[in-house]
């Protein structure tokens, strides 16, 4: 007959003594289950050998378990729950975390939740960060979870219009229309805690990491509010939501996110850890004052969704070869160059990743440093208190490492202490904004870098750039028509036999005929002929040119080929790459 034992009594003690204090089995049985535990080499859990000898069932052991944690457990079967409790977590979210509201207690702003792992406190972590509960967790089965969820949340799908339209019916947010600027820090306290907002906002982010979206913008004007996504790399704008609520939309981001709630006339920046569906997300926080309200940019960092290695890239055989040349050189400069967004920083981890071995010392100098890799020692820029990358580079020289990546060449201070790094022994990863990789060399000029430095260092250049991929379960052929050729400096003649495809749209990719993207890259490696253009002040297309007869595939060679193998699409190439001038 199992006893009621206060939880306290039997925190962090082992399972065994747990279920004997419980009344569940003897102490002969525990020793009983040691025995076959060992003889099973310790591979089983002795929970499981118990279950597996049929000694406990699983509700017991669930129970043991949480008690171990120091959480009680809810036996939820037949439990009814007031809807206004319900009410206070979405559906969505509910689901997402499978977490299911038990107790509310308003006056500590507390919450009792029953979750069905001791180790999903995660679940509790980011219901505290979202919904800004105190919250106390019960343990429960999986089967009364889905049970739960089935009986409150499965009619109540809240979309994100439902959500809008009772913000519109909210008399107190209605109360700060037009006040922009006369409200104190207690309706600021006030703004943030509101249920309709806090719900409205973790749909958004839900709905945003699902649809795998990088960026969600919350922008007020003068007579809207609109908030939009970027999938892709466009933006899509989503039903707006009353212009009343810009203030508590910020106001709520900045409490997540730990900022000052009551500075509205600063940028601010920060971050939210969250753990969705067993992915870690982190949210960075970009808060930006403007004439009408603060403009908040939430970038979504899902690190399940990142896979650092090159052979995710998109490169072609030849071109990872190249890369890979240039990546085991001694020393030397590798610049990945390109327009903001167009996936630098992933390549330079990708290759970083690889060469992260236990003989090397990897040290990074970033703005800011978007993800942590385990074995690299990463440094985060902070202009306002004069750690730039130049004051940053001299500092690392003396850490003695074998690789750096500098997060980008801005000035000449960096571009010369770059040129030291790699003549002093070291391999320097680098970015540049530049349209393609010949004319890296022309703003290493304008910078002031002396052109025998650029030959001396400088080993390889690779531009990218990013375009969508046809959604390959709506993807159709069709005929383009001739002005879709001539974009692309293309005739009938040469297309002859070639298949083009597009995405008609669909459920799957939100019925814009794409999803995902592919990388177009341009690799120009240095040789003695290119140095010596170089040291005579050659021209951009001068380079160009010699890099094309050394092998270097533009580019829109590379959109070319994509288009070819049914990748993507002509509209997707014309916007991203540019015809080359002879």
């Amino acid at each position: 007959m199992a006893k009621d034992i206060p939880i306290e009594q039997l925190r962090g003690r082992t399972l065994g003594r747990i279920l004997v204090k419980m009344g569940v089995l003897t102490r002969e049985k525990i020793h009983q289950c040691l025995a076959v535990q060992q003889k099973k080499g310790g591979q089983v859990s002795l929970g499981q050998v118990m279950l597996e000898l049929g000694m406990i069932n699983d509700k017991q052991l669930k129970k043991a378990l949480a008690a171990q944690r120091g959480m009680e457990y809810a036996d939820l079967a037949g439990m009814d729950i007031e809807k206004s409790i319900i009410d206070l977590i979405p559906a969505q979210m509910a689901t997402a975390y499978r977490v299911i509201p038990l107790e509310y207690d308003k006056a500590n702003n507390s919450m009792v939740v029953a979750i069905e792992s001791p180790d999903n406190f995660k679940a509790t972590d980011d219901l505290s960060t979202l919904m800004g509960f105190k919250v106390r967790a019960k343990v429960t089965s999986p089967a009364d979870v889905d049970e739960m969820l089935k009986k409150y949340y499965s009619k109540e799908e809240e979309s994100i219009n439902d959500l809008i339209g009772a913000l519109e019916q909210d008399n107190f947010l209605a109360e700060f229309q037009g006040r922009n600027q006369s409200i104190d820090l207690d309706e600021l306290k006030e703004l943030a805690e509101s249920n309709p907002v806090k719900k409205l906002l973790n749909l958004v982010l839900l709905q945003a990491i699902k649809d795998k979206a990088s960026d969600v913008h919350f922008e007020p004007f003068e007579d809207e509010y609109k908030m939009r996504y970027r999938i892709d790399g466009v933006l899509y704008e989503m039903i707006p939501p009353p212009r009343h609520i810009a203030v508590a939309i910020s106001s709520r981001i900045k409490v997540m996110a730990n900022l000052d709630i009551a500075e509205r006339r600063l940028p601010q920046d920060g971050r939210i850890p969250l753990t969705v569906q067993g992915h870690q997300v982190d949210l960075r926080v970009a808060i930006l004052p403007t004439m009408f309200g603060e403009s908040v940019v939430l970038r979504v960092l899902d690190r399940s969704q990142l896979d650092l290695k090159l052979e995710n890239l998109g490169l072609s055989a030849e071109d990872m070869n190249m890369i890979r040349q240039l990546m085991q050189k001694p020393n030397g400069i590798l610049i990945v160059t390109g327009p903001t967004g167009c996936g630098k920083t992933t390549t330079l981890y990708s290759a970083l990743k690889e060469l992260n071995t236990i003989d090397s010392k990897l040290i990074t100098t970033e703005d800011p440093v978007e993800y942590d890799i385990d074995g690299i020692i990463q440094v985060q820029m902070k202009p306002d208190i004069g750690l730039t990358f130049a004051s940053c580079l001299r500092s690392i020289l003396r850490q003695d490492p074998d690789i750096i990546m500098v997060g980008e060449i801005r000035d000449l201070e960096t571009a010369q202490i770059s040129v030291q790094a790699s003549l002093t022994g070291h391999l320097v990863f680098t970015t540049l904004h530049t349209n393609d990789a010949p004319s890296a060399i022309a703003r290493l000029v304008d910078l002031g870098l002396e052109p025998f430095l650029i030959t001396a260092t400088l080993e390889g250049i690779i531009a990218q750039r990013l375009v969508r991929k046809i959604c390959k379960n709506c993807k159709e052929a069709y005929e383009p028509t001739e002005e879709q050729l001539l974009e692309l400096n293309l005739t009938p003649d040469i297309v002859k036999g070639k298949t083009f495809y597009y995405g008609r749209g669909c459920d799957q990719c939100n019925n814009t005929g794409y999803r995902g993207r592919l990388g177009l890259f341009e690799v120009m490696t240095f040789t003695d002929e290119m140095r010596e253009l170089v040291m005579n002040h050659a021209s951009t297309n001068v380079l160009r040119n010699a890099a094309k007869k050394i092998g270097m595939r533009t580019l829109r060679e590379k959109g070319l080929n994509a288009i070819y193998d049914g990748l993507t699409t002509i509209e997707e190439v014309v916007k991203e790459t540019v015809m080359e001038e002879q």
